[in-house]
């Protein structure tokens, strides 16, 4: 029986969390009396490390206001998950839950995650769901580059012992993309997350629901592509 790991990206791809993102990026920037970047800009670099996606949106800041608007971004963002609740400030996606647990229940398949988020940060999401022991290999922004370095995936590979020709990445952005054909490994992109379909081209398969995605992965390794 040969492993097989299935890698997923988290906001935009497994959980909506786009209205805490963008609540928390205005408060960072309010508290240093700059204007705020528009909507489409901010979803556009969902998935990069903070310390990256900062300067994008802000490039005419210093490093030090850069700094002060990263950790006012990580307050902000852990005020409104308190607030509500990870779960209801984050939910998953329609179909999220059933296809994690179809694909968990499949001997030769371990699940994994490589994202943005921070390891508290992804730790209290996973908690809030109830998707303990879901993910074999946590990979998060704490430990690696950002985005699209492959940094994530080799590391996830590694610890699940599972070559590339039998890894997929699952997400919703370019920098998803970017970071599994740099690993060399196939990516499923997700039409549901921040990014336009436009910008994900050349994935391997694209889905448009969960559903989809469970089919798209045994038609993958049915056909020996990964």
């Amino acid at each position: 029986m040969t492993l097989k790991a299935v890698i997923f990206d988290v906001d935009g791809t497994l959980v909506d969390s786009q209205a805490d993102i963008l609540a928390a990026m205005s408060g960072a920037f309010q508290a240093e009396g700059l204007e705020e970047p528009e909507r489409a800009a901010v979803l556009g670099i969902v998935g990069l490390s903070l310390d990256v996606a900062i300067p994008i949106l802000a490039p005419a800041c210093d490093a030090p206001t850069c700094t002060r608007m990263v950790q006012g971004y990580k307050d902000a963002y852990a005020g409104l998950r308190r607030l509500q609740g990870a779960d209801i400030s984050s939910p998953l996606y329609p179909g999220a839950r059933a296809a994690l647990m179809s694909l968990k229940g499949q001997d030769e398949v371990l699940l994994g995650v490589a994202t943005g988020k921070s390891r508290r940060g992804l730790d209290k999401l996973i908690e809030a769901h109830g998707l303990e022991g879901v993910f074999l290999t946590r990979q998060v922004a704490d430990d690696h580059p950002s985005k699209p370095n492959p940094s994530m995936l080799f590391q996830a590979m590694r610890e699940l012992g599972v070559a590339p020709q039998d890894t997929v990445m699952i997400g919703d952005t370019s920098f998803d993309r970017d970071m599994a054909h740099a690993a060399g490994v196939a990516f499923i992109a997700v039409t549901w997350g921040y990014h336009d379909v436009a910008r994900l081209a050349g994935a391997e398969v694209f889905v448009e629901t969960y559903a989809q995605l469970v089919l798209a992965l045994e038609t993958l390794w049915s056909t020996s592509h990964v």
